[in-house]
């Protein structure tokens, strides 16, 4: 593994879910850094890892950059609306660093610009499950970045579950709407499921657990079988039985498209706060 300096502008939950992921990985305390003004925060990022918190964005960048290493990451770990002053803030004080981006709906273009012509942007978008290395995280790279670049942020996001590509930025929309907000739906579906099972007789607890490790299984039974879903879903759907009955309930429901046409929302929505922000 190359050398890597990484600086964590911000030190939220995302934040930490990825440095722990490090960590754990085989980084050295060393070479992470956190730039973070909240006090509280910084100091639970201190004693949970050991690692460098400081408040001063110059500070943070110039100790990253003052350590040898092949290549200086900074990762972006701020809330959208905040992308924009820090970009003007660290743009005079970049020397051979990449810029990771894990804000939802900024584009690369935007913070090139706002980094007054930087060019060497990776965006990702990873989800919530990365809090328990379980995560998937969409990548797009601006052209000008290298090989080492791909890989260094490969290194960084895989630290807290498995990573793809995507050749064209527009499909991180599909990715926000499908796996970056896709967690809300299972947990709003599980929710669903307790409260049927308790309504049905069963106690919290009972309920709870039966609909999460209902979940658990199947997903990895899903993840681990060579047939589609559909094809295991019919598997469990005997005729005349009560999963046809449950599944015929919900076909009369239009559940499905309901599902489609949230999912098409998220994605409309992304786009929209893509544009909204690019006008900051």
């Amino acid at each position: 593994m190359e050398k890597i300096n990484i600086t964590f502008i911000g030190g939220g939950n995302m934040a930490s879910a990825l440095i722990s992921g490090l960590i754990q990985q085989g980084y050295n305390i060393e070479q992470i850094n956190v730039v973070e003004v909240d006090a509280e925060r910084r100091s639970r990022i201190k004693e949970a890892f050991g690692i460098s918190a400081v408040s001063d964005l110059t500070d943070g960048i110039s100790q990253s950059s003052g350590k040898i290493s092949e290549l200086n990451v900074i990762v972006l770990a701020v809330k959208p609306q905040q992308i924009r002053s820090i970009a003007h803030h660290i743009a005079g004080l970049l020397n051979n660093h990449l810029i990771i981006s894990i804000a939802a709906g900024i584009r690369v273009i935007d913070i090139m610009r706002w980094l007054d012509g930087y060019p060497r942007v990776i965006r990702a978008m990873p989800n919530t499950p990365s809090f328990v290395r379980a995560g998937v995280t969409g990548l797009y790279a601006a052209p000008v970045t290298s090989e080492l670049d791909r890989r260094s942020a490969e290194s960084i996001l895989s630290a807290v579950g498995t990573v793809f590509w995507v050749d064209d930025e527009e499909m991180l929309h599909t990715i926000t709407a499908l796996s970056g907000s896709g967690p809300a739906y299972i947990f709003y579906f599980i929710e669903s499921m307790q409260q049927a099972g308790i309504k049905l007789g069963l106690t919290l607890e009972q309920s709870r657990q039966l609909s999460m490790q209902t979940f658990l299984g199947a997903v990895k039974l899903a993840s681990e079988s060579h047939e589609d879903v559909s094809v295991l879903r019919e598997k469990v759907t005997s005729k005349g039985g009560t999963t046809q009955r449950a599944i015929q309930t919900m076909e009369d429901g239009n559940v499905r498209n309901s599902i489609i046409t949230a999912i098409e929302a998220s994605y409309v929505r992304s786009k929209e706060m893509s544009d909204e922000y690019s006008k900051m």
